[in-house]
């Protein structure tokens, strides 16, 4: 049974969505109203689901935008939860002082209180809902034990009625890559199972890009059949200065490739996927302006569309 079958929603076509504008960061300055409703006025044309990353200023502007303007989406509300614990194998720094790590717990507990308070106020615009994004795999700046995550997903499963789920690379869901992959035990927890999948991030050809997603997905699949499984990120750079990424590889030609096919492929099989992303970020990664981080919209950052988009 697929996902939408499983929770009784429409198929549809999903993206992830952060509308952070150039001069715009979390933390602020904030994209205002006027900016996220231009913004999603223009998405509604191609999709029904987004996805939201934390319980920020920006997620509130959005939920409010959605609500107040009548728009016809549904949302993935997120907790974007800080690092926990320190993570020496992080090769961009994954080591804080033992108050930030303090700090952070609080912080963390006030998310997810924040999570389900939103899930309550908007409970016909947010249909599912994620304790976090990529805080368990051994590379992340943000690392949080798995006994706290699944802590976090009992109490918002005990205080709203959405389904709930952990955002992660593919990766960790898999019991036979022990010591690695660890994610089983919280498995059993969730409602659903949400996985990401970057072929150009593990140096795949276009060539190569869907079918490397397609076994990313039934590797995981197949590990919990009785879970549906969501992607909640799979996406394809159009540049990059060559940190992890080599520049021959990216470009909106391969980009549009890459979102065909797999739109495609997860409309013939009615899989739910968040495709990644819905505008390109300036703020993200480095100050270098080549930085992959930076590139992966199927929008530039004035919110002209890419090849993509434009074929």
């Amino acid at each position: 049974m697929q996902f939408f079958e499983w929770f009784g929603l429409r198929p549809g076509k999903a993206i992830c969505y952060s509308g952070f504008r150039d001069g715009q960061q979390p933390g602020g300055p904030y994209p205002s109203y006027e900016q996220v409703k231009e913004d999603l006025l223009l998405l509604r044309k191609n999709w029904n689901y987004l996805r939201l990353y934390d319980c920020d200023d920006h997620a509130a502007t959005v939920l409010q935008v959605i609500a107040q303007e009548q728009l016809d989406f549904q949302v993935m509300l997120g907790a974007y939860i800080e690092a926990e614990v320190n993570n020496d194998n992080c090769p961009w720094g994954g080591v804080y002082e033992a108050e930030q790590l303090e700090r952070n717990k609080r912080a963390n507990e006030q998310k997810i209180e924040r999570l389900i308070q939103w899930a309550n106020v908007y409970p016909k615009v947010v249909f599912s809902l994620s304790v976090g994004n990529e805080a368990c795999v051994d590379w992340t700046d943000h690392l949080v034990s798995v006994d706290r995550v699944i802590a976090f997903a009992q109490e918002v499963k005990t205080h709203a009625p959405q389904p709930v789920t952990f955002c992660e690379n593919y990766l960790p869901w898999l019991d036979h890559l022990k010591p690695l992959a660890h994610l089983k035990p919280l498995a059993e927890v969730l409602d659903f199972v949400s996985i990401h999948t970057y072929p150009v991030w593990e140096y795949k050809t276009i060539e190569e890009a869907l079918h490397f997603t397609q076994e990313n997905f039934k590797s995981v699949a197949s590990l919990y059949p009785n879970k549906p499984i969501v992607i909640t990120e799979a996406g394809w750079a159009t540049r990059s200065n060559g940190r992890g990424i080599l520049p021959e590889r990216v470009n909106e030609h391969f980009q549009k490739q890459y979102y065909d096919q797999i739109m495609q492929w997860v409309d013939e099989k009615q899989l739910l996927m968040f495709y990644f992303e819905a505008f390109d970020e300036a703020w993200k990664g480095s100050d270098d302006p080549l930085e992959p981080e930076k590139h992966w919209g199927l929008y530039f950052s004035d919110r002209t569309p890419k090849l993509a988009l434009r074929i």
